[in-house]
């Protein structure tokens, strides 16, 4: 079942099939493979890629031939090496804070899953590709595999939820300093800081282990799984409860989905980081030294940032 679409697209009485632009899927023991592909762009992040995410996260949700899922990427040197830097260009502020906003919902939508979602991290794992892998509920990665969030390096901030995530995973301290450093993280050292769960050393051994796992957790009750999520989130501040102040209550096994979206009115003391997040991701898109190093990441040349 490679590449379909959301709509009844996992039943065994397959109805209809759309071909994916950007991704591949599969369904084996109710346990959805996403690959993301775009190899030749490290895959990269464009919008195409997170409306395609998008859909599939819906499927995840509303599925009920769908237990857990895998996210990865295609070949064997990168996960996501981050946002296509070519979409950027031009953007104004209002626009950079919608394009934050976008990721924003879609990785909160990853994170509030019911149904557990791994990232099986086979290569690079930088800028947006390390805040979707922060999304997922665990990481698994190949001994080769790098991670960081080096958007100061464009004269930006992550935009999509790494400000907060990478906190929260490993500490203020080193996430301050991978932050402001731009400096990849290796994989063993990801793993001594909690930023991933296990390591195997060979690639082929990674979906291996990702689906034995998921299957172990595919074997216990569905709704004990899904409030365990719930509660870990609220807990680290992240994800969308299934019981919010509206009443609103999820059936994870093909009800309806929560609105993912964050508002600053909400009165909700754990979105402020996030929201923050967002306005100042879109406000870098004012500066000229945001357009200097995308430029400069585009030409291939180091960047020369003025401070405005």
């Amino acid at each position: 079942m490679d590449g379909c679409g959301t709509t009844g697209i996992f039943e065994l009485q397959q109805t209809k099939c759309i071909m994916y632009k950007t991704l591949h899927t599969d369904v084996s023991d109710r346990i959805l493979t996403v690959t993301i592909d775009r190899p030749d762009k490290l895959n990269a992040l464009n919008k195409t890629v997170m409306k395609e995410l998008k859909e599939v996260v819906d499927e995840i949700y509303e599925n009920k031939d769908i237990s857990s899922a895998i996210i990865t990427g295609a070949g064997q040197k990168a996960f996501v090496a981050g946002a296509d830097i070519s979409e950027f260009m031009g953007l104004t502020k209002e626009e950079g804070q919608a394009l934050s906003a976008y990721g924003h919902n879609l990785f909160f939508r990853i994170a509030s899953s019911p149904k557990p979602i791994a990232a099986a991290i086979n290569g690079f794992a930088l800028g947006g590709g390390c805040e979707l892998a922060m999304a997922c509920h665990f990481r698994l990665c190949v001994q080769t595999a790098k991670f960081g969030q080096p958007e100061v390096n464009l004269g930006l901030i992550p935009g999509y939820g790494g400000t907060q995530r990478l906190v929260q995973l490993v500490g203020k301290g080193r996430a301050l300093e991978i932050m402001l450093s731009g400096r990849m993280v290796e994989a063993t050292e990801a793993h001594v800081m909690g930023l991933v769960n296990y390591i195997v050393t060979e690639q082929d051994e990674l979906l291996t282990k990702t689906r034995e796992l998921l299957s172990i957790i595919n074997e216990k009750a569905p709704l004990a799984v899904a409030r365990v999520i719930e509660c870990a989130n609220i807990a680290a501040g992240d994800g969308v409860a299934f019981s919010g102040p509206d009443g609103w209550e999820a059936d994870p096994f093909g009800g309806d989905a929560a609105e993912s979206e964050v508002k600053a009115d909400d009165g909700i003391e754990v979105w402020n980081g996030f929201v923050l997040e967002q306005e100042a991701f879109g406000e870098c898109f004012g500066t000229e030294d945001m357009k200097e190093g995308a430029m400069a990441f585009l030409e291939k040349r180091k960047p020369v940032f003025r401070g405005v």
